[in-house]
């Protein structure tokens, strides 16, 4: 019984790792909530919840997007598109943060810079999906 246990648990191991053995993208394989707990993680609490647009359920927010994301194919796409913004606008933030703080701050203390640049650049890179008919163009 013990092998039969074990022999099951080493095949459903074994799945996965066969799904990103053979090509497909990691963030196929990944939940949505997996896929928000990375970009929280990559981006910082107040940056991510600036993304979605609220304080309080922006990590609903996220799964909501990412699950609608994975069902029309575009999951690896939408989680690129946000980490390679996250990129942009560090380096950005770098070479100058009071301009970059000027350019995309809009509270009084422009402290939600980083979160409106990295909403900017993910929408304008990340393929639009309408829920029922996949990607836009």
């Amino acid at each position: 019984m013990r092998k039969l246990i074990t022999g099951m648990a080493l095949l459903a191991l074994a799945i996965p790792a066969a799904a990103v053995a053979d090509g497909s993208s990691a963030a196929q394989g990944k939940s949505a909530a997996a896929l928000c707990r990375q970009q929280r993680t990559t981006l910082g609490t107040t940056a991510f919840a600036t993304l979605y647009g609220t304080q309080h359920n922006a990590f609903g927010k996220c799964v909501s997007k990412m699950s609608r994301a994975k069902k029309a194919g575009t999951a690896a796409q939408t989680q690129q598109a946000i980490l390679n913004a996250t990129k942009t606008c560090k380096a950005e933030r770098a070479a100058d943060p009071a301009a970059f703080a000027a350019k995309y701050g809009t509270n009084a203390n422009k402290r939600n810079a980083f979160g409106k640049c990295v909403s900017q650049q993910a929408n304008a890179k990340a393929p639009t999906t309408t829920p029922g008919k996949g990607p836009k163009s």
